[in-house]
C-alpha cells in the first residue's frame, strides 16, 4: 500500500473513530436522553415506572397492583377515591368502571350500587354505599375480572389519551409522563371541574406561554410552562395544595432524564422513594 492510500485509511479510521466515540458518550448525556424521548410512555418498562410514580403520590407506595382493593373518602370533595388511580364517585369515573366491569361480569359485588353511584355523581355524598360498598369495593378487588376493568379504564380515559396528545405536541417520554399525571389528577376535560382546571386547560394555558417542541419549542421551557400552570390549579384545592408530584418532575426534568432511565429518586409527601431495577 503506497502512503498516500495508507494516509486515506488512517483519515477514515478515525473519522469512524470520532463517530462512534460521540455515539457512545451520548448513551449517558442529554442529548441522548432527548433522542430517545421519541419511544413511548406505552413500551411495558416505561408504563411500569409510570404506573409506579403515580401509586407514590396516590397511594405512598409503589406496589400499585396492591391498590385494587383501595377505597376511602380523601376530603376533596369528590367523595370515594378507590383503585388503582384513584376513581372517584363524584367524578364519573367510578361509575363508568362498575358500568364496564359488569358489562362484562353482570353476577359481581357492585352490580347492585350503580344506581346510588348515579345518584351521588357530581357530588361528595355516600348515600347508597357506604361501609357495604367499601366491603364489596375490597372483596372485589380480588376479582381478576375486576382488575382488568379498572386496567382497562385507566387505559382509555386517562393513559393512552395523555400519552397520545403529548406525542402530539413533541414530548419525550419524561413529558408523556407529565400529562399521564396530570390527567389521573385533574381530569380529561369531560365537565367533572372546571376546564379551566382540567388536563386539557391546564395544557391550553401552558401553550399560551411557551411552544410545544411540535410548534418549534424548547421542550424543557414547555414543561416548565406546564408545570407552572399545573401548580396553580394544585394551589386551588388544599387536598391537593401539596406539590411534591410537581416537584418530582422537576427534578427528573432538572436531570435532564427525558427517558425516565433507572435510577430514579424522589420524594413525595417527604417520604423518600427509589426504583433502580
Amino acid at each position: 500500500m503506497n502512503k498516500k492510500a495508507n494516509k486515506i485509511m488512517v483519515i477514515v479510521s478515525l473519522i469512524g473513530l470520532l463517530i462512534l466515540t460521540g455515539c457512545t458518550s451520548n448513551q449517558t448525556g442529554g442529548q441522548l436522553k432527548k433522542d430517545e424521548g421519541s419511544s413511548s410512555l406505552k413500551d411495558p418498562e416505561k408504563k411500569e415506572i409510570a404506573m409506579e410514580l403515580v401509586s407514590s403520590a396516590e397511594n405512598s407506595s409503589l406496589d400499585w397492583k396492591a391498590q385494587y382493593s383501595y377505597i376511602e373518602d380523601i376530603g376533596d370533595g369528590r367523595g370515594y377515591t378507590a383503585g388503582i388511580i384513584g376513581f372517584c364517585s363524584g367524578t364519573g369515573d367510578m361509575l363508568q368502571l362498575v358500568k364496564g366491569y359488569t358489562e362484562t361480569k353482570s353476577e359481581n359485588l357492585l352490580a347492585k350500587y350503580i344506581e346510588a353511584l348515579e345518584k351521588v355523581n357530581g357530588t361528595d355524598a355516600h348515600e347508597g354505599l357506604g361501609e357495604a360498598f367499601e366491603n364489596d369495593w375490597k372483596d372485589a378487588s380480588e376479582d381478576a375480572e375486576f382488575q382488568e376493568a379498572q386496567n382497562k379504564i385507566r387505559d382509555d380515559m386517562y393513559f393512552n389519551p395523555a400519552v397520545d396528545q403529548a406525542v402530539k405536541d413533541g414530548l419525550s417520554i419524561l413529558g408523556q409522563f407529565i400529562y399521564y399525571d396530570a390527567i389521573v389528577m385533574h381530569g380529561p376535560g369531560d365537565g367533572s371541574v372546571p376546564y379551566e382546571e382540567s388536563f386539557p386547560g391546564i395544557r391550553e394555558a401552558a401553550i399560551h406561554k411557551a411552544k410545544s417542541p411540535a410548534d418549534g419549542g424548547n421542550e424543557a421551557d414547555y414543561l416548565t410552562a406546564f408545570l407552572d400552570e399545573r401548580d396553580k390549579v394544585m394551589k386551588l384545592e388544599s387536598a391537593h395544595e401539596d406539590l411534591s408530584r410537581t416537584i418530582a418532575q422537576r427534578k427528573f426534568l432538572k436531570e435532564d432524564n427525558y427517558s425516565l432511565q433507572k435510577p430514579l429518586e424522589w420524594e413525595m409527601y417527604g417520604d423518600p422513594f427509589k426504583i433502580d431495577q
